[in-house]
């Protein structure tokens, strides 16, 4: 009993990660239907943002408590560092790429994802590197027999915090209805004086900003290097794919669905075959509906 428990949280743990790595690529993608090659590299800056914070805390802040600050403090600096990097990227390319699929993903993967790669490794170094976890995050939460990991809990916190704050943005305030209005039908905003430009903008910073909370989330399941973001990237297309491009609510359920469907597989056989099995299954799922779990309804007449 304890071992299917600790699989399904094992599942669910995965599951929140890959939600936290797709929530902005369900914007940036699902929503605005750019196909951005460089999410990984954005959650490469949110990491490494982290990691020089952590360094400035600790040349800055004498070693008491406050220290472990830093992280707290990292989040919303990469939040803002990395929706700053997503304007630059739609002022200076995106936004001449827009309903090019494929130019938008050659010129997001040659032109900025290796351009950045490249930047990090000039600047950190190509060898990996280490973030010290947080004093409050290491441990874990004993519960019985059985021990959860205090840093998986609080990913698995920190993916529905940023879900509620875009549902609320998109759903609950004036500026995320003029967004999903551009999405639904462009031509008609444009007729009700909406500035599509800027709601185009806003929106790729906003997809950017959270991939950014993302790399400075990963910092905590292990160390990072300019390609981190880079084994991630297929994942976070998985679940958009299979939740449904345009839905939110699909982007949750492919995630957890994919992380609790994966770690049952890597259970039963091991990595590599349950890796095969989860490509597979996702196949299968996609030949019955093509559309994922989730259709996004528009009023644009194709």
């Amino acid at each position: 009993m304890n071992e299917i428990i600790l699989t399904l949280f094992n599942g669910i743990s995965l599951g929140s990660i890959l939600l936290l790595i797709a929530l902005g690529l369900a914007i940036t993608f699902g929503l605005m239907n750019v196909i951005n090659m460089a999410h990984g590299e954005l959650i490469m800056a949110g990491a490494y943002i982290t990691y020089v914070i952590q360094h400035i805390f600790m040349d800055y802040v004498p070693p008491t408590q406050y220290y472990d600050l830093y992280f707290i403090v990292s989040i919303p600096v990469a939040l803002v560092v990395a929706a700053g990097i997503g304007v630059l990227l739609e002022i200076t390319l995106i936004r001449h790429l827009y309903k090019r699929p494929l130019d938008s993903l050659l010129a997001t993967w040659g032109g900025v994802g290796l351009i950045l790669q490249q930047t990090a490794r000039s600047i950190f170094g190509a060898p990996n590197v280490g973030v010290i976890s947080p004093s409050f995050l290491s441990g874990g939460l004993e519960v019985g027999s059985l021990i959860f990991p205090y840093s998986r809990l609080f990913i698995l916190g920190l993916a529905i915090v940023c879900l509620i704050s875009i549902y609320y943005y998109f759903y609950r305030t004036a500026s995320g209805r003029r967004v999903r209005a551009v999405m639904q039908n462009r031509q008609m905003a444009e007729c009700l004086g909406v500035s599509t430009r800027k709601v185009d903008m806003m929106t790729f910073a906003i997809g950017s900003g959270f991939t950014g909370v993302a790399g400075c989330a990963l910092t905590l399941l292990g160390a990072i290097g300019p390609t981190i973001g880079t084994s991630y990237i297929i994942d976070a297309f998985m679940v958009v794919v299979v939740g449904g491009v345009g839905a939110l609510f699909g982007a949750v359920a492919g995630a957890f669905g994919i992380g609790i469907f994966n770690t049952i597989f890597e259970y039963v056989t091991d990595a590599t075959i349950g890796k095969v099995l989860i490509f597979l299954l996702i196949i299968a799922f996609l030949q019955w509906r093509p559309s994922g779990l989730v259709m996004f309804r528009s009023r644009s007449l194709d």
